[in-house]
């Protein structure tokens, strides 16, 4: 580990069974070591990283002062033993964590690898393998290291890998050896070859290889096709060799994980400023009393120097001052105790583990449960402002099935009867034997259309077991395994084979099929192969009867334009289906077909072969020659596939999105497929105003579409504001560098507004206008783009264009790429990010964030072991942020807030002693009450608080989001709060100093003896300091369990206890050196005059708390206060269960119901999971064809327990310009506009400026019940839309009174408690204006309502 590190390769030299020749460059080794600690290193780097901790300095510093007998007044044990705790106890738990890392490494490091040596195979482990290494690579293996691929077992030097590791993608990917090299599969050969390869440095490219091999005085040139991560697994391949060019830390894999960094939470970060303050503090005190001391001494105390004489250090007032000084430092640094720390690492380990018991957080599909694997960021969990996610595994499960067609103008597919009752499960095993059993559809006129012989249906479906570049195997009869370049081609491959159409075998020449039970060989005359920017593919087939046919799928928007125009009623037919299927989130094809003459197939064909061997523009001549044949074609219908997402994504990104959490999903996948999940999740609706693409591919075209964008969106929010109608506000629009798709996006095109603007006009738009866009905007950026937009000179453009859009998507972006992206946003906008996602590709944007979650998925535990929390479901982040999450931000806050208050009155009693005692040093309180104190007496009690304490129950936290925000906006304890704990703190120990010494200094006993006496005053002040801070807690504390009363009442019953045995007689006799108060609490404390005294203090301490709290909790309520008052109210007054409101929301405002269709630009095409280019020429070549039977692994579509329903209803449209949002009954559920909450919004009581019902007024507490209710439930529609069928709406509520403006203002009689509908909202969801109202009215004549909030939650 402390090789030299060396100069930065320009040029990689790699030469075959070289290793002398390889050394001398001293590459790295195929070591890897992500571990931060080792044996010799543990001690010193884990102590120099605690003391970077200034408390720890702090407290190192006051040991060191307390070594000094001249100035301390307090034992040196007091300090030592409490800090090597917190040493000891952070030092075990980072070695643990260092510990599975290296056990992580070892399993790697120790993994075996075939290695060509000296001509013969030998197993060696990965830790050994070295550049220049010939390995070999077996079928499912691990790739070793970056390895240039040299022979396989397949033909044509072919072989088949998976990158899940690496970008995300379970699909199969090929991977071809050059020519030259391919017959080199003997490992005698392969022992005598000495090419050299000169390529690239390291770097983190994954999509990139350049380099050159020369052998035998030829050089031929390398590519990312020839080469093999490390990461990938060798995939349907039964061996292969390759020469290893990168190694260990230099492999691209290793190359793009970022470094373990230490992560610490903002609350850390506060308090070392705030442990710095209070030692400015300490000083200034110490200061003051130590100029005290000097002027005492000088004055007074030369006075008493015959019979108390300076101790022998001392010899005048300046040196007593000096040395007064450090003793006050000393007895005032109670304020921060070591215990502070102590306790706050036992709070986060308990938090830690109410995580991991979480049973609703437990997957019982998969048998895990959820991980805290740190214990240092649980109140970070609600803070959190911005998630960036994956996609792939994370939002998705990979699974494609077959959802919906339309065939000839009928749609078929829908999941629900006429009476909302799920159809069964269709039986294919009759009509076919063929089968797939794991293939589901619901739908029966389908199959009965496919028994009837209808033409067009048998034609759709020929086409799906025809149209594809699917690889299958029969390994038994009637046992098909279908190998797919994507899940999708899969999905539809195998929907085809169930109802009758198997596609069995291939050749380069022939398809051969199984057509309701009879085998059909075409001669296969071309395949017209997939790219991104043809967005279809096309085969060209002869069947038996010697017709020719070409047959097409792809994206409707490019295959619509090359239909004949004869049908124009079935094309639009099929285009509504589209829509509506685009609509639900599912991915879409178009299905066409042709017939050819033999004239215009051969001299298509002549065409075609003159473009394939094209020396320049071979794809471009290529593309122009398909694009001629693939025209005039007919309409047969369209396919709608069903990305499987994770149960649960819409609705937790629809209730963290209420939450004021940003959620920008960062993917390997191409655009299209990003997209399409963004609308599958309900990231992206049909709803948004525009979805703004940018895909430039120069730092000018990026920064001029980002501004572009930019304009577009102040535009829009001005005429929305301003009230004037703007072209496209009403619809929404699909935009493509600023322009809606179709127009030109070169900055000539009139993109609508002042979009058109050209980027040199543009003036500078402040930041504060960009914040305060409404947020319906969605950006959409492509991975070259955004590795422009990343540069130092544009990150503001991008930052400020991104944050202003309520989603963002990046596509094929990097591993490195995600990592920078997180960094940009933890630099900029200092807000709390967290990342989450489940494979290798994930590992450095995991690190990089605040906080990262790996999904236990099917992408191997890379991101898990790399992450700070784990668990097996996308949905599980709700629970872990809004409860956990907020319930740990809350009680560390309230924890903290507390101990500062409770240790600045006990210290601060010093402070106004010193005034007293000749500024002497001397302390108040007995040295056992001193060290005690922070131990037992208050200890366990804010404990119990930080452990259990919660504002509300979790099913509230996750009924109103918006009690997320108070974290976010670090409300609960920042600079302001401490120094308001502090004051109060200040103020308590004031009134337990003087009171006592007012009342004691001319108090006697009953006997007539006088209680002016120190023992006295000191237990008369610690017992009211320990009655205050009890009662206190007890006031703070708002969720009392078991532990609760026994540490707040056991903890005041163990002071009296210890106290009275401290100060019995027994103990004096046995050590009368140490206890000095013998009988002091017996007979303080049997004075009335004492208790009296104990009294008047605690009521002067706490009378102005609770009178302070109740005006903030009548004036300016929080939140969580009318939350939780309502649930007061619900639990006295029981209401037997209502109906859903649902139904009354869509009585009051004009819902959608023909919002489906709206977009045309939504639509989604099946081949965004089409990654790369097809396997079409490999196919027609010959070359993947196989001449071993070689087991393959299934790509075919797996049933899949469903997901989540479409959204019953679209919500309301969106407030039209010139409207007054307080008057507009449409809802913005996820609108960006949301208004922070603050500290002191008034919720309660606040200005009634919706006129609400005369009925109201009798019953407040009702009426915050009811209108909390709506609220709930409002915001639980938002997220439970999507899990409802389309058509299975509620009708609208009869009776619904739509406008009760002109009813009287009547003004609230309860104080503040009773308040309107519109004001709970906009402090709930951000809602303005709801001005229909939904209650039923007990006057006589009053009409009923079907949808009567009575919903008791």
């Amino acid at each position: 580990m402390f090789r030299k590190r060396l100069p930065p390769e320009e040029e990689r030299k790699v030469k075959a069974n070289d290793r002398e020749y390889n050394e001398k460059f001293q590459y790295a080794s195929n070591c890897i070591v992500t571990s931060k600690y080792n044996i010799i290193t543990f001690l010193p780097v884990n102590l120099f990283e605690q003391f970077q901790e200034v408390a720890n300095t702090y407290f190192l510093f006051l040991l060191i002062l307390q070594l000094i007998p001249q100035i301390s007044s307090l034992s040196w044990f007091t300090t030592i033993v409490p800090l090597a705790l917190v040493l000891s106890i952070t030092a075990v738990k980072d070695a643990t964590d260092d510990y599975f890392r290296h056990k992580s490494d070892n399993q790697v490091n120790n993994r075996e690898s075939q290695v060509l040596i000296r001509g013969s195979l030998q197993n060696e482990k990965w830790m050994n393998v070295r550049v220049g290494d010939i390995i070999k690579l077996e079928n499912n293996q691990f790739v070793a290291a970056d390895v240039l691929l040299l022979s396989t077992s397949e033909p044509h030097g072919l072989c088949y890998i998976e990158t899940a590791e690496l970008d995300g993608e379970t699909n199969m990917k090929v991977r071809q050896s050059i020519s030259v090299t391919a017959e080199l599969c003997d490992p005698n050969h392969l022992a005598s070859f000495d090419g050299e390869v000169m390529c690239e440095p390291p770097n983190n490219k994954l999509d990139r290889f350049c380099g050159t091999l020369y052998w035998r005085e030829k050089k031929y040139p390398l590519t990312n096709q020839n080469m093999l991560l490390r990461g990938c697994v060798l995939r349907n391949t039964e061996a292969c060799y390759g020469l290893v060019i990168f190694a260990g830390p230099d492999t691209k894999l290793m190359q793009n994980s970022g470094r373990t960094k230490f992560k610490r939470t903002s609350i850390d970060r506060l308090m070392n400023t705030l442990v710095l303050w209070i030692f400015g503090f300490l000083v200034c005190m110490g200061g003051i009393l130590a100029v005290g001391n000097a002027i005492w001494e000088k004055e007074v105390g030369f006075l008493f120097q015959s019979f108390l004489p300076w101790d022998p250090p001392v010899d005048n007032f300046l040196f007593s001052a000096f040395l007064s000084f450090w003793s006050y430092v000393i007895i005032l640094n109670t304020v921060v105790p070591i215990s502070l720390y102590v306790s706050v690492e036992v709070i986060r380990l308990g938090h830690s583990y109410f995580i991991n018991w979480d049973q609703q957080m437990f997957c019982s599909q998969c048998n895990t449960a959820a991980e805290a694997r740190t214990t240092t960021l649980n109140e970070e969990l609600g803070q959190v402002e911005y998630i960036f996610s994956d996609k792939t595994g994370t939002l998705t499960q990979n699974i494609m099935t077959f959802n919906k067609c339309s065939i000839n103008g009928q749609s078929y597919g829908e999941l629900t009867g006429p009476l909302g009752i799920k159809p069964t499960r269709l039986n294919f095993t009759p009509l076919n034997p063929l089968a797939d059993p794991n293939f589901c559809f619901y739908d029966e006129k389908l199959l009965e259309s496919v028994k009837v012989g209808d033409p067009h249906t048998h034609e759709f479906f020929r086409l799906l077991s025809l149209c594809h570049t699917v690889m299958s195997e029969e390994k038994s009869e009637g046992e098909l395994v279908y190998k797919a370049q994507s899940p999708d081609e899969g999905a539809l491959v195998t929907a085809a084979r169930n109802f009758g159409f198997v596609f069995r075998s291939r050749t380069p020449g022939t398809i051969t099929t199984t057509e309701m039970g009879q085998t059909v060989t075409y001669s296969l005359l071309a395949i017209l192969d997939f790219n991104n920017i043809r967005k279809r593919m096309s085969v060209i087939v002869r069947n038996p009867e010697g017709r020719i046919r070409l047959y097409c799928k792809g994206a409707d928007t490019v295959l619509v334009e090359r239909l004949q125009p004869c049908n124009q009623e079935l094309i639009s037919i099929t285009s509504d289906h589209l829509n509506e299927y685009a609509a639900d989130g599912l991915r879409t094809l178009a299905l066409a077909y042709r017939d050819l003459s033999e004239e215009e197939w051969e001299a298509w064909s002549e065409s075609h072969r003159f473009a394939d061997k094209a020396t320049d523009c071979r794809e471009d001549r290529l593309a122009a020659t398909y694009d001629k044949i693939e025209q005039e074609m007919l309409l047969l219908g369209a396919t709608a596939i069903e990305d499987k997402l994770q149960e649960g994504v819409p609705e937790t990104i629809a209730l963290l999105s209420l939450a004021n959490i940003k959620i920008w999903v960062l993917t390997g996948d191409k655009q299209e497929t990003a997209v399409n999940i963004g609308y599958s999740c309900k990231m992206l609706t049909d709803d948004m105003t525009e979805v703004f693409i940018i895909s430039g591919h120069t730092v000018q075209s990026v920064r001029h579409e980002l501004r572009r964008a930019r304009e577009r969106m102040i535009a829009l929010s001005r005429a929305r504001e301003e009230g004037k109608g703007i072209e496209g506000w009403a619809e929404a629009g699909f935009v493509r560098n600023g322009c809606k798709e179709g127009q030109a996006g070169d900055g000539t095109a009139d993109g609508g507004g002042e979009g058109a603007r050209k980027p040199s006009q543009c003036p500078p738009i402040p930041s504060n206008l960009m914040d305060s866009i409404s947020g319906e905007f969605a950006l959409v950026i492509s991975g070259h783009s955004l590795a422009h937009a990343l540069e130092p000179d544009m990150e503001e453009e991008f930052l400020s264009t991104a944050c202003a859009c309520k989603a963002v998507i990046c596509c094929r972006v990097t591993p490195l790429q995600k990592a920078q992206v997180v960094e940009l946003i933890k630099k900029h906008k200092k807000a709390v990010t967290l990342a989450v996602g489940d494979g290798a590709n994930d590992v450095s944007m995991i690190k990089s964030a605040h906080i990262g979650v790996g999904i236990s998925g099917q992408e191997g535990i890379q991101a898990v072991l790399a992450s700070d929390y784990s668990f097996a479901q996308f949905r599980f982040l709700q629970r872990l942020l809004l409860v956990h999450g907020r319930w740990s931000y809350l009680r560390m806050c309230r924890f903290l807030c507390y101990f500062f208050y409770k240790n600045f009155a006990f210290t601060m009693v010093h402070f106004w002693f010193g005034f007293f005692c000749g500024f002497s040093a001397q302390t108040v309180y007995d040295q056992f009450f001193i060290t005690l104190y922070n131990i037992v007496y208050t200890s366990l009690p804010v404990l119990a608080m930080g452990m259990f304490d919660q504002d509300v129950p979790d099913q509230r936290s996750l009924e109103y989001p918006k009690l997320y925000e108070p974290g976010q906006l670090n409300l609960l304890f920042n600079k302001r709060e401490f120094f308001i704990c502090i004051t109060q703190g200040i103020y308590t120990s004031v009134v337990l100093f003087f009171v006592p010494y007012a009342v004691l200094s001319d108090a006697t006993q009953s006997n007539g003896v006088p209680l002016a006496d120190y023992q006295s005053f000191a237990v008369t002040t610690a017992t009211a300091l320990v009655i205050v801070v009890s009662v206190q807690i007890a006031l703070d504390t708002g969720f009392w369990t078991v532990f609760n009363h026994v540490f707040v009442w056991g903890s005041l019953g163990s002071f009296f206890t210890i106290m009275f045995a401290l100060h019995s007689q027994t103990l004096f006799r046995n050590l009368p050196n140490q206890f000095h108060f013998v009988g002091s609490a017996q007979n303080t404390l049997l004075q009335p005059v004492v208790w009296l005294t104990i009294a008047l203090a605690t009521a002067i301490c706490i009378v102005p708390v609770l009178a302070f709290r109740f005006l903030k909790l009548d004036l300016k309520p929080q939140l969580s206060d009318t939350v939780r008052y309502t649930q007061l109210v619900r639990q006295k007054r029981r209401k037997p269960a209502g109906r859903s409101m649902g139904g009354v929301w869509r009585g009051t405002g004009s819902v959608s119901e023909g919002r489906l269709g709206a977009r045309g630009g939504s639509r989604r095409s099946g081949y965004a999971f089409a990654h790369q280019e097809g396997f079409g020429e490999l196919i027609t070549s010959g070359k993947n064809m196989r001449l071993s039977s070689l087991g393959l692994a299934s790509f075919a579509s797996r049933h899949s327990t469903g997901w989540i329903d479409t959204l019953r209803r679209k919500k309301n449209n969106p407030t039209p310009p010139g409207t007054s949002g307080e008057n507009s009954p449409a809802l913005s559920i996820v609108s960006g506009s949301v208004p922070p909450l603050s500290n002191s919004s008034s919720v309660l009581g606040g200005s009634q400026e919706t006129p609400i019902e005369e009925e109201a007024v009798t019953a407040p507490a009702q009426n915050t019940d009811s209108d909390l209710a709506v609220c709930k439930q409002t915001s639980t529609s938002a997220v439970s839309e999507a899990a409802t069928p389309q058509g299975s709406a509620q009708p609208n509520a009869a009776g619904v009174s739509t406008s009760i403006r002109g009813r009287p203002h009547v003004k609230d009689s309860s104080g503040g408690w009773a308040h309107s509908l519109g004001t709970v909202q906009e402090s709930l969801f951000g809602w303005k204006g709801i001005t229909t109202r939904a209650r039923a009215s007990n006057r006589a004549g009053s009409p009923s309502v079907a949808g009567e909030t009575s919903h008791v939650v």
